[in-house]
């Protein structure tokens, strides 16, 4: 069982749990691992702790999931240095990473997007206008889910896997690191820019129309973080 003192993430120690289980072959490449219940109670973490865990082995393409029948072992390799060397880096490498792939995701789904897709990116759009009673968190919140929209439009899983990631890793990281100042949001307008060249299917000019948001927030990130030290 993990001690309730354990200062490391709990996602962390159940990666390196769950990816030494599956190195050493006390599960087999082909096997079905055990249900989530369960691995919560071997872990005795929490089931959404257990959750998190295999979605990044699910990305990481150790595990994979058959509809019905379970989660089975993939591929036999202990991703937990890599995932070590990803939380050791920095906030700023993070939101870089972060910004490479919104660029990345918005050409490939002004290529990829259905119209389904399309059409939920522009709903997530309409979605950003000021709203009385907003908070920075608030709007913060449907920011993420117009770039979670274009990133599920990709076609690709594992881009879009990441980006969850570092959004995540990004958001905790500010309010760790930042306090009460928090990183300027781009208007509608830049993101509508985005929106309409997936929707015009214009990959080079999606990407710029990314780029023209993320690199300003790199920036500024270097700003305010100059200020502290």
């Amino acid at each position: 069982m993990i001690p309730a003192s354990a200062k490391r993430s709990l996602v962390d120690i159940a990666l390196d749990n769950l990816g030494a289980q599956i190195a050493s072959g006390h599960w087999p490449v082909g096997s079905r691992i055990p249900t989530e219940p369960e691995l919560a109670e071997q872990l005795g973490i929490s089931r959404n702790t257990v959750r998190e865990a295999v979605r990044v082995l699910l990305y990481a393409g150790l595990l994979e999931v058959r509809q019905g029948d379970g989660t089975y072992v993939r591929a036999a390799a202990n991703p937990g240095e890599a995932m070590r060397a990803i939380s050791r880096a920095s906030l700023r490498e993070h939101l870089e990473v972060r910004c490479l792939l919104e660029e990345s995701a918005a050409r490939l789904a002004a290529e990829r997007a259905t119209e389904a897709e399309r059409a939920r990116i522009a709903t997530a759009l309409a979605q950003l206008h000021p709203r009385a009673g907003d908070t920075p968190e608030d709007y913060a919140a449907r920011d993420l889910d117009f770039h979670l929209a274009i990133a599920d439009a990709c076609g690709n899983q594992a881009l879009a896997g990441l980006y969850r990631y570092f959004s995540d890793a990004v958001r905790l990281s500010v309010q760790r690191s930042i306090r009460d100042e928090a990183l300027p949001d781009p208007d509608v307008a830049a993101h509508a820019a985005i929106c309409q060249a997936i929707h015009d299917r214009q990959p080079e000019r999606a990407g710029q129309a990314a780029a023209a948001i993320t690199r300003p927030l790199l920036a500024e990130l270097d700003r305010l973080l100059d200020q502290q030290q």
